[in-house]
């Protein structure tokens, strides 16, 4: 019955939606009505309410669903969703300010003498607006005023013109900023955390250990990732586009020609014009996703960046051909330079200024403000007053807003009813079943999505579907892809709802403003090159997972708070970094340490001395542990051609079983639960079937499968023992020798230290013991942070606690402070000789090493290493045969 259920879910949405129902009410009104339904039919039939569930009842779910509101409102983790409203307004207020209208036509004219200038300006002008509105019914309805009749009137074909301006209105769905890429990325934050405990519990029913490694965890995504994921795809896109015009105007130059500009190109109007139409949406572009490639503000701070930059643009182009045009604008540039400026040279924190300097930079910089203030209400003022501009953009974009957010509230309603039928596990035990692994599964999705975007728009296929969907592919190991990645191919696809006819948005917002002489076959006709574009670039993009992943991951890694060399998720990228290394500069390497075992170390402490010997040993021995590596990688390698598929096909006969227990196990509660005896025959047939297959499935499984898996865990284990000690060997021979070398560098701190402890010394008895134990402790503060000075640090805590004492025993006190100066000035002597005897050698092996022996002791990556081991990262590796 909870099929029926289900099935009557999705007919009463499809019903709603199909008559034109508005879908804020249709999706939340099928799952309300549906869970009644089901709930009232059990009641009837069963004598319970949640008969027709698969656990809890009607008013669990109904509360689940009111519970998925609140989280989209009220989770303080889910504050992405503010940047909403902050871009459309961008969006509505660039559109409505004839930005747009002026990059157009500008375009056209600077393009227009290139064969199929006219539509490359298109899409050109498509992929700007874009990455500035976002808004995709603003963006096809100004390109089909303005560029289709200067299309049409140049003899352009009508499919191609048509396809051109609704492809590239389309854009701003996987360029950033763009709305749909911010409500993904909140369905798969919530869907990677679904998907790492599933992969957790995979792990543990595989392996049978209770902890997954960390570098196995699913890797999650935010708006800003996705931002910085789709940008090369989006760039991709327009590139295609751009090459498909071109090649086909070269082709048959009757379906574009070329249309020459009657004025000059050079001429200084004219470059002054196309200045003034594309720098200020460029540098607004910059500024947007600037600040969050750059780390500078988070995607809600940026999209408030946006918003800013759009009314200060529209305060000079609404008042465009006054003499005060830009006054509010520069007024608002000089103001943030100035604050630039003085943030630059000044210390304007209040509460710490000291320098009386200072006074005058926070003085001027609150002038500043209150200038950038007075620029920001000036152009406000301006988009208020003309055309009553600024009322009707915050009127729409509350409109939209809104509609955006009850949509999202009545499809959380929807999943959390989806979920009560069982529609979930459905979905799951599908595509774990289909043959073919995830490729199979991410297909189905990818075919599913694509044939419902010919029905509902984006937002409905974002928050129906990826939900659902998402967990399952994200937590299969074979394939371990990155929720951004999956999130950007979602997105391609989600475009072509845009295209897709009968219901393509784009179709309907063009045909409202295109001409009688264009028909709407026309129209069908020419969006189907750019469908079939669009999944091209969906399949590049698809097989090149790094054009997706390099700048969140690149990113990630060069920021303030970039992980350290040592995070798990890095090692193996950094071991390929390394072996790179080692295996170009062998004999350099080799070469440096050669000439360290042939100084001379008598000046160091024994200990010391012995301990630097090891770590010249272990730092020597390096290429034979990374030979062992190598050589366990390939008997991995060589064991997997044979393991591997027996692997697959006995982790799927276990997941099969295990989904079969699962069931009976309900089914068995069913029967306890119930006195009906016709259910009761049912229910035990059903259990009867499901243990037959069960038994069916573990005789499929070989009879050695325990040996081949115990021995390719040797395998494994083997290579994992063998990085362990690579990584051990080199952590340790590179942390003695910079010890080393940073204790003789402390030498002049240490002696400093040495003289406040004399000074210390004979003052006790003369002063009183709080001021004795203050600067007994100051030293010891500093002790504690120099290399090599523990046992004087050990000496002085001991005097330190004879003085803090009720009764401060201040003789002994003196003998541990004479046995810490004792221990700093055997400590000095050493330093001091060895200063001019090895530490020069050791202290350039210790630079030449930092960036390998000792990477990973270092607190970050540099440049370099960052582009090495983002190209590494950004690849999705299987890990399949952990599993």
């Amino acid at each position: 019955m909870e099929l029926l259920f289900l099935a009557l879910l999705f007919l009463l949405m499809m019903y709603a939606l199909g008559s034109g129902y508005p879908v804020a009410f249709a999706l939340p009104g099928a799952a309300i009505v549906t869970i009644i339904l089901a709930g009232l039919t059990g009641t009837l039939f069963e004598g319970d309410s949640g008969a027709y569930f698969i656990q809890d009842g009607p008013i669990e779910w109904l509360t689940a669903g009111v519970t998925n509101f609140r989280g989209i409102y009220w989770e303080v983790e889910r504050d992405t969703l503010i940047a909403i409203p902050l871009f459309i307004f961008m969006g509505i207020m660039l559109q409505r300010s004839k930005i747009a209208e002026d990059l157009l036509v500008t375009m056209a004219q600077l393009f227009g003498a290139v064969p199929g200038g006219l539509g490359i300006s298109v899409v050109f002008v498509g992929g700007l607006l874009a990455a500035t509105t976002g808004i995709v019914g603003a963006t096809v309805v100004a390109m089909g005023l303005i560029s289709l009749p200067a299309m049409l009137r140049n003899n352009y074909s009508k499919p191609l013109a048509t396809g051109a301006i609704c492809a590239s209105g389309t854009l701003g769905q996987i360029i950033p900023p763009s709305i749909v890429l911010i409500i993904l990325a909140d369905q798969l934050a919530s869907a990677a955390d679904q998907a790492a405990t599933a992969r957790k519990a995979l792990y543990k029913q595989a392996t049978g250990q209770f902890s997954m490694p960390s570098e196995f965890n699913i890797i999650s995504t935010s708006a800003g990732d996705m931002f910085l994921g789709a940008f090369l795809p989006g760039i991709l896109l327009v590139g295609i586009y751009m090459a498909y015009i071109l090649i086909a105007a070269l082709i048959r130059p009757s379906l574009a020609p070329a249309v020459k500009y009657d004025g000059k190109l050079l001429e200084r109007s004219f470059l002054l014009k196309v200045a003034l139409a594309l720098v200020p949406p460029l540098l607004l572009i910059f500024l947007v996703l600037g600040s969050i490639i750059a780390g500078i503000a988070t995607v809600n701070q940026a999209g408030a960046i946006g918003a800013v930059g759009a009314l200060i643009m529209a305060g000079y182009k609404l008042h465009e051909g006054s003499r005060s045009a830009f006054y509010p604008s520069i007024l608002t540039i000089v103001s943030l330079l100035l604050i630039w400026l003085f943030k630059s040279n000044f210390n304007l924190s209040i509460k710490t200024v000291t320098d009386p300097s200072d006074w005058f930079g926070v003085f001027f910089v609150t002038l500043a403000v209150i200038g950038l203030c007075t620029g920001i209400a000036w152009s406000g003022w301006r988009a208020f007053k003309i055309e009553n501009t600024l009322r009707e953009v915050m009127s729409e974009t509350a409109k939209t807003t809104s509609l955006v957010f009850i949509i999202l509230l009545g499809a959380a309603m929807l999943t959390a009813a989806f979920r009560g039928f069982g529609g979930e596990e459905i979905v799951k035990h599908f595509l774990s079943g289909l043959p073919g692994g995830f490729w199979a599964q991410f297909m189905v999705v990818m075919l599913v999505i694509f044939l419902l975007g010919f029905f509902l728009d984006f937002i409905e296929i974002a928050v129906v579907v990826v939900p659902i969907v998402a967990p399952i592919l994200l937590a299969d190991p074979s394939a371990n892809i990155t929720a951004v990645w999956l999130g950007v191919m979602i997105g391609l696809n989600i475009q072509t709802s845009f295209l897709t006819p009968p219901f393509g948005f784009a179709l309907f917002y063009l045909r409202g403003v295109a001409s009688k002489a264009v028909k709407t076959i026309d129209m069908y006709k020419g969006v189907v090159p750019f469908i079939g574009l669009q999944l091209l670039g969906l399949a590049i993009v698809g097989f090149n997972p790094s054009l997706v992943n390099y700048l969140p991951t690149k990113t990630f890694l060069s920021s303030e708070t970039a992980p350290p060399p040592k995070n798990p998720r890095l090692q193996l990228c950094l071991e390929n970094h390394l072996f790179s290394f080692y295996d170009a500069n062998k004999s350099e390497y080799l070469s440096q340490v050669s000439l360290l075992n042939n100084l001379d170390y008598s000046s160091l402490p024994k200990t010391t001395m012995a301990g630097l010997q090891r770590s010249l040993k272990s730092a020597g021995d390096i290429f034979i542990l990374i030979d062992e590596i190598k050589e366990a990688q390939a008997e991995m390698a060589r064991a997997s051609v044979a393991y591997a598929p027996i692997h697959t096909e006995v982790r799927s006969l276990e997941r099969t079983i295990k989904q079969n227990q699962e069931e009976i196990k309900t089914l068995k509660n069913e029967l306890r639960g119930t006195d009906d005896v016709s259910k009761k025959t049912d229910i035990k047939q059903s259990i009867s079937t499901l243990e037959t297959s069960i038994t069916e499935k573990l005789a499929l499984i070989p009879n050695s499968w325990q040996k081949t898996n115990k021995d390719f865990k040797l395998i494994t284990t083997k290579l994992n023992r063998a990085r362990m000690q690579f990584r051990r060997q080199s952590d340790q021979a590179y942390s003695e020798i910079r010890g080393i070398v940073n204790s003789i560098n402390s030498v002049s701190i240490l002696d400093e230290v040495r003289q406040d402890i004399v000074n210390v010394k004979a003052r006790i008895g003369q002063q009183s013991v709080d001021e004795a134990l203050s600067e007994i402790k100051a030293a010891y503060s500093v002790l504690t942070r120099i290399p090599g000075a523990n046992n004087a640090a050990k000496s002085l805590s001991n005097a330190r606690r004879l003085i803090d004492r009720k009764d401060p025993n201040l003789p002994k006190a003196v003998a541990f402070v004479d046995e810490t100066l004792a221990s700093i000035n055997a400590e000095l002597t050493w330093r001091g000789k060895a200063k001019q005897g090895p530490y020069e050698k050791l202290a350039a092996f210790e630079a030449y090493a930092r960036s390998n022996l000792g990477l990973r002791e270092q607190d970050r990556l540099n440049p370099e290493q960052v582009d090495s081991i983002t190209s590494c990262l950004a690849k999705h590796r299987s890990l399949a045969l952990q599993f």
